[in-house]
């Protein structure tokens, strides 16, 4: 296994594989890429060489993320190589679930173990407002159709936002009881510049709300991963809370490394200075040991952010 400067391993590896989306939500940070006009897609064959070079240094787990993944009609495809390759122990995709019902079987099939859906509310009018679409019962079947499927967990991810959904985190808590999902509850992010305004207008601290998940869970657990806490409450609802915003813990336990829907090695999520394009070499020609040199150049790059 292969570590950074800081000491930090490098075990995951978070693949955008679109920048397409069927929502508009105001607060989407595009996984930290700049908006593109006419953007380049990766082809199957080269996402699963990117996902062969990161396994040949120890990375064991992939998540597919986009954009909307599930707009790739080749994303069954996309799943199945990667989960074939030896080394990776667990693919997964984050979704808006909007297109899960219906392919979630597929996609377990495939080689999807797991999920990450992202739901601000539960409220339709709150849903249009976030996202710029009537589309929540569609989601909401989304995420029954991958229970379903034997997708496991399913994790519903709450971005909370002061004025918007703050006082609806019950309502959630209780819809993760009720479907058997792990709920995330996610600080708002702001990038320099993008979204700045919407995160001094939405930005939510979420100690209160903390306190009260410590008050009333049974159990707390300490992750491995970032180091955050999961609360589990009554009747066995798990919930976890992800503070990225001026968290030293955040940084000081990533093991991601990202790549960009354009084929670009991203080190970390807040910066793009510092990226490292492994598609153009690629398709250039470069050499399996010239590629696995990109990587290890990416992993170098590699800085706690808030520090």
């Amino acid at each position: 296994m292969v570590t950074d400067p800081y000491g930090r391993p490098v075990k995951s590896l978070r693949v955008s594989v679109t920048q397409r989306c069927n929502l508009r939500c105001f607060y989407c940070h595009l996984e930290g890429e700049k908006p593109q006009t006419n953007p380049v897609e990766m082809a199957p064959q080269e996402i699963e060489r990117i996902v062969e070079v990161a396994a040949s240094f120890g990375v064991e787990s992939v998540k597919l993320t986009g954009g909307e993944p599930l707009l790739r009609k080749d994303i069954g495809e996309i799943v199945e190589r990667i989960s074939g390759v030896p080394g990776i122990v667990e693919v997964s995709m984050t979704t808006n679930g909007t297109f899960l019902k219906g392919s979630a079987a597929q996609l377990r099939e495939a080689g999807l173990a797991r999920v990450n859906v992202s739901l601000d509310t539960l409220r339709p009018e709150t849903y249009r407002m976030i996202t710029g679409f009537n589309l929540l019962d569609a989601a909401v079947s989304g995420i029954k159709d991958a229970v379903d499927a034997g997708l496991s967990p399913v994790k519903v991810n709450m971005v909370l936002m002061k004025g918007i959904n703050d006082d609806q985190v019950w309502e959630m808590v209780d819809f993760a009881r009720r479907n058997g999902l792990i709920l995330q509850l996610i600080e708002l992010e702001s990038f320099h510049g993008r979204l700045e305004e919407v995160y001094l207008r939405r930005h939510l601290d979420l100690s209160g709300i903390e306190e009260e998940l410590e008050r009333r869970a049974v159990r707390v657990v300490v992750r491995e991963v970032h180091h955050r806490r999961k609360y589990i409450l009554p009747e066995g609802v798990e919930v976890e809370v992800v503070k990225p915003m001026h968290n030293t813990e955040f940084c000081k336990y990533c093991n991601r490394l990202r790549v960009t829907s354009d084929g670009r090695l991203k080190p970390c999520l807040f910066r793009d200075d510092n990226l490292v394009d492994i598609l153009g070499p690629m398709r250039r020609g470069a050499s399996e040991a010239d590629l696995k040199e990109l990587f290890l150049e990416a992993v170098r790059k590699r800085k706690p952010y808030f520090t």
